[in-house]
């Protein structure tokens, strides 16, 4: 379907398929091309058999072909997109394909009973903090990893904060979990990956968003759910409050390049929107 694009939210994927570190992403098309994995806005035209959604309606979703939301107008895959339900901003809306839905499958996954600990590695990022916010919604104790410019948003929803930059996360992790943790939730990968890893009471339950070699612990890669279904449930769990990616810049469709930076430095707590419409 063709959106007039409102806001697209702008994630780590976008610049890391710039640099070529994901080749084949976005079906491989050459440069120049469009950034941008995701976006809400409004229907202007249809597809052939698309179903349950008109001209007109306000939806969320996924880029058809993996990128081009940084744009007054974009594409988005029918399969991938919802409605953006009454009360839910096409601001807020913009962030949950990735995030929101990301959180989702995560918790899914590890499905943790009330009152468990769950660590997640990389809380200051808009994944981290969806997922952060959407475990303690389940009941989950949840203790986070980050750089110290991390700290008041995390501990703003309840995480009981560990700034990497300032102790041992492994040493802090034990004095404040002695018997291990029930579920790791790794959003770095590589060598901080390895080193959050052990902690774990059971090793099949750390799971990996960006690094898929956390197999080779004996954890496991997300399973992601990319489909109308599982954003319209994300929608729901905003809407009552129990995950809420957390926004912390806008800027315009001129300031793009600011806003991709911002994600690439890695200094930005949560999410970055760019706003069009």
């Amino acid at each position: 379907m063709l959106i007039r694009v409102d806001a697209a939210g702008v994630n780590p994927l976008d610049h890391l398929l710039r640099s070529g570190a994901v080749d084949g992403l976005d079906s491989g098309r050459p440069f120049p091309r469009v950034l941008g994995m995701e976006a809400a806005g409004t229907v202007l035209a249809l597809g052939e058999d698309v179903n349950s959604i008109e001209v007109g309606d306000a939806v969320f979703g996924f880029a058809l072909t993996g990128g081009g939301t940084y744009a007054e107008t974009t594409l988005l895959a029918a399969p991938d997109t919802a409605r953006i339900p009454d009360g839910l901003s096409a601001t807020l809306a913009a962030t949950l394909p990735v995030a929101g839905t990301t959180a989702v499958d995560v918790l899914d996954q590890l499905d943790l009973p009330a009152g468990a600990t769950v660590l997640v590695n990389g809380v200051g990022g808009g994944v981290g903090l969806a997922v952060a916010r959407l475990a303690i919604g389940r009941e989950l104790r949840v203790i986070g990893t980050g750089s110290t410019g991390k700290r008041e948003h995390a501990e703003g929803i309840g995480v009981r904060f560990v700034d990497y930059t300032a102790e041992d996360v492994v040493v802090a992790a034990r004095e404040l979990v002695p018997g291990g943790f029930d579920g790791i939730v790794d959003l770095v990968g590589g060598t901080s990956l390895r080193t959050v890893a052990p902690p774990a009471r059971d090793p099949r339950n750390v799971i990996a968003v960006g690094d898929a070699s956390v197999t080779d612990l004996g954890g496991r890669f997300v399973e992601r759910r990319v489909d109308r279904e599982n954003l319209e449930r994300s929608a729901r769990l905003a809407l009552a409050g129990l995950l809420a990616p957390a926004i912390t810049a806008v800027h315009p469709l001129s300031e793009a390049p600011a806003a991709l930076a911002a994600v690439e430095n890695g200094h930005t707590s949560g999410i970055v929107v760019i706003k069009v419409a």
